[in-house]
């Protein structure tokens, strides 16, 4: 007994000599023992081909490409098709009833009507220096044809004369005065003339005059240039108005115009005519047509106004209002993915993860064409691609999966 707990002694102490003075050197016998065993073990699943082929199990999507319209999208407002302000031309007080703003109006209906004043005396006054500028003509062609008379007598007189002088039955002194008769008549003749052309002036003055008062009469009236709405009241009763003062204005909503505007990667897809639509702020849907692109871009923001042309009966849109305008352009080919299925590779580009020839992942970057509900519109795949959907993100370029396959539609 004693023999056996001197024994036990002796081995508690070696135990105990070894964990406090030559611990690193027992660990380290440990960890070496654990390596050879790790080596051995991987040696052994290398040596099992059945270990060292299996592989990661992914789910893909078989996707085929469709055919989309490559719409381009902006952001706008509307805009009144027409607008405009309409002034007095002439200097008088208004003598009608204010109409409110808000009031419908046809073209031609009464805004302001102002005070005639002495207007209609003046345009009588014209008319009556027009009928007597008229009635001269007839005394001023009397007299051209008077010396057209008087020439063709002359003229006779100066033939006859000149022969008696010829034959020396005439004597040089009347030839010489036939001469100068002729001269009178000529002179009588472009004398009548400028008086004709004179009383035919006098009647444009006259007519000229008539006109300009009959355009001061016209002026008290100030109506509607189009159909549309009033935006701002008519002017007040008894209000003086001057050249240039406000009447009223007025705008067209029907149609209305939908303005925005295109940055100049886009702008070659959009044609005069093409379809569009826009979703208003309201929630309001609306189509219409391109009736404008303009062929100069803005300096500060180097984008292209377009204008889109839409039905308003209702006039249920306003001017003004915020618009998400989508035009349509010429279709393209796309896959549509859910947007999980995106990611990035080493290098930071968009793309997805596909599944090639013998199961191998490759790495494909694309293109966002749209962001739907349904998923994510994307260029830059072939006709028919396997995109990896679910565990793209524990593969990478190169390595052997076991896919499980599912249609688009699921």
């Amino acid at each position: 007994m004693r023999l056996i707990s001197f024994v036990n002694a002796i081995l508690v102490i070696a135990a105990l000599f070894l964990l406090v003075f030559e611990r690193d050197t027992l660990f380290a016998f440990a960890g070496r023992g654990d390596a050879e065993t790790a080596s051995a073990s991987t040696e052994e699943s290398v040596s099992d081909p059945q270990t060292a082929q299996n592989a990661i199990g992914v789910v893909v999507l078989r996707s085929a490409a469709r055919e989309i319209d490559s719409a381009v999208l902006l952001r706008g407002q509307t805009r009144a098709n027409r607008q405009v302000e309409v002034l007095a031309e002439t200097t008088s007080t208004v003598i009608s009833e204010p109409k409110r703003k808000g009031a419908f109006v046809e073209a031609g209906d009464l805004l302001c009507e102002l005070d005639p004043g002495t207007r209609p005396a003046s345009l009588a006054e014209a008319m009556a220096a027009k009928l007597e500028a008229e009635s001269r003509i007839p005394e001023a062609e009397a007299r051209l044809e008077e010396a057209h008379a008087l020439v063709a007598e002359a003229q006779i007189n100066l033939t006859a004369a000149q022969k008696l002088s010829e034959t020396g039955f005439g004597s040089e002194t009347r030839r010489i005065s036939s001469e100068a008769a002729m001269r009178s008549a000529e002179a009588g003749v472009k004398t009548a003339e400028a008086g004709l052309e004179a009383t035919r002036a006098g009647i444009e003055a006259a007519t000229a005059e008539v006109k300009a008062a009959q355009r001061e009469i016209d002026r008290q009236t100030i109506e509607a240039p189009f159909k549309g709405l009033l935006e701002s009241d008519t002017a007040e009763l008894g209000s003086l108005m001057q050249p240039g003062s406000l009447c009223a204005t007025v705008i067209q909503l029907d149609p209305i115009k939908l303005v925005g505007f295109v940055p100049e990667t886009d702008v070659n897809k959009i044609i005069v005519g093409s379809e569009a639509s826009a979703r208003l702020i309201t929630g309001l849907e609306v189509k219409g047509r391109v009736t404008f692109l303009s062929r100069s871009a803005d300096e500060t923001t180097r984008t292209f106004e377009v204008e889109i042309t839409v039905p308003n009966p209702e006039l249920a849109i306003r001017d003004g209002q915020t618009a998400n305008i989508r035009i349509a352009a010429d279709g393209a080919k796309a896959h549509l993915l859910p947007q999980s299925a995106l990611t990035l590779n080493n290098e930071g580009q968009l793309g997805v993860r596909t599944v090639g020839a013998d199961k191998i992942v490759d790495f494909m970057p694309i293109l966002l064409l749209r962001d739907t509900a349904e998923g994510v519109w994307v260029d830059g795949l072939p006709e028919t691609s396997d995109v990896i959907v679910i565990g793209q993100e524990f593969v990478t370029q190169g390595v052997k999966v076991e896919p499980t396959y599912r249609e688009a539609a699921q």
